[in-house]
């Protein structure tokens, strides 16, 4: 099969079937026997076809005056992301995805892909340009701004660099300064509340702290363990993944050195790693996501020795996931600067997508009153 017929069947699981593209992608990459170029090429193919779905709609509906089936839909797609976003020559754009059409719309797909190559588009805003729904492009500009928004929503349809860690773990380096900003120190008892799959539990048992690492999922702890196991070494804390409610952590209160809140989020700041997410998250993803949080919170500040520290973080960069909770009872604000190209955010820090060439995070430090 080749790389584009590939892709095809990839996108036709996301599209139709509600595939998650990080989940269907690797796995179907992994029974396939093409070569690193052609696997690179379908990456790109999916991801950023999917980046780009509400745009290569509107760069081909322009042409169609009835509404095309769902697997023709989904090969237009395909073939205005190459011509358009993917830096395909046009002869083989067109070419290559019209021989992927069944005989009885090879012609169609053919015709209206030759005049997307042919005439320029004129967007009809902001949104539609760069392939997000309107309301997250109008929330990023009322939470950073006209200027920020636009830089931050261009960078998030760009792909991700690749960072490894020494021991080899594949993490972003704001997830990186995430954990470095417990301040984790060998002996301590750490509690990772929102574990999986564990990058961050094992960046602070690098340090030769013991962290317990809780998930909801078992198979989600199952991640965690092997992903401690394949960074064991010499020196490193020991990692006890637990499948458990966190906001009702089955743990003794009163005795953590530190706790580690990575909350689930909306992930609107982790868009370009997750090229579904932006067609799934509504506003309603976040008004329920909002008192998990909190509800995290309280229960993450109960397990804190006096003095202990708290450090809370969400792949997002709202306000409302954020810096909008209340303090817990017991804690107070940390001012020091953390690890890594923050910004301040009210009482907290936040990056951005286009800092520093990273996912886009917030992070608040609390620690427990003596």
């Amino acid at each position: 099969m080749s790389a584009r017929a590939l892709a095809l069947e990839v996108l036709g699981r996301i599209e139709r079937d509600g595939a998650y593209a990080n989940l269907v992608l690797p796995a179907t990459l992994n029974r396939s026997d093409l070569g690193a170029a052609d696997r690179g090429m379908v990456t790109d193919l999916v991801y950023g076809t999917t980046r780009m779905r509400r745009a290569c709609d509107l760069l081909v509906d322009r042409f169609v005056e009835v509404p095309p089936d769902d697997s023709t839909r989904t090969l237009l797609r395909l073939g205005a992301y190459q011509l358009v976003f993917g830096g395909v020559a046009a002869h083989a754009a067109v070419s290559e995805t019209v021989a992927l059409a069944p005989r009885r719309t090879r012609g169609f797909v053919n015709a209206v892909l030759r005049r997307v190559a042919s005439i320029e588009m004129t967007w009809p805003s902001a949104a539609a340009r760069l392939s997000y729904p309107d309301w997250i492009h109008d929330l990023f500009v009322d939470e950073l701004g006209d200027a920020d928004a636009a830089e931050a929503l261009e960078r998030m349809n760009v792909a991700p660099t690749v960072n490894r860690r020494a021991d080899g773990y594949v993490q972003d380096p704001a997830s990186q300064w995430v954990a470095a900003s417990i301040e984790a120190r060998r002996g301590e008892l750490i509690a990772d509340l929102c574990s999986a799959p564990g990058g961050k539990t094992t960046a602070m048992a690098a340090t030769g702290a013991d962290v317990v690492a809780l998930d909801l999922h078992p198979a989600r702890a199952g991640l965690v363990a092997d992903n401690a196991a394949a960074t064991a070494a010499e020196g490193v804390g020991r990692v006890f993944p637990l499948a458990a409610d966190s906001c009702r952590p089955p743990l003794p209160e009163g005795i953590f050195d530190a706790v580690l809140i990575d909350a689930p989020c909306s992930g609107l700041g982790a868009l370009r790693r997750r090229p579904d997410a932006r067609w799934r998250v509504t506003p309603q993803t976040i008004r329920d996501l909002v008192p998990v949080q909190a509800d995290l919170l309280t229960a993450g500040a109960r397990l804190l020795r006096p003095g202990g520290r708290l450090i809370y973080s969400v792949c997002t960069l709202t306000a409302a996931e954020s810096i909008s909770h209340r303090t817990p009872e017991g804690l107070e604000i940390d001012p020091s600067p953390p690890v890594g190209s923050w910004r301040r955010f009210g009482d907290g820090w936040r990056v951005l997508p286009h800092d520093a060439d990273t996912d886009g995070m917030v992070m608040l430090r609390y620690r427990r009153r003596p």
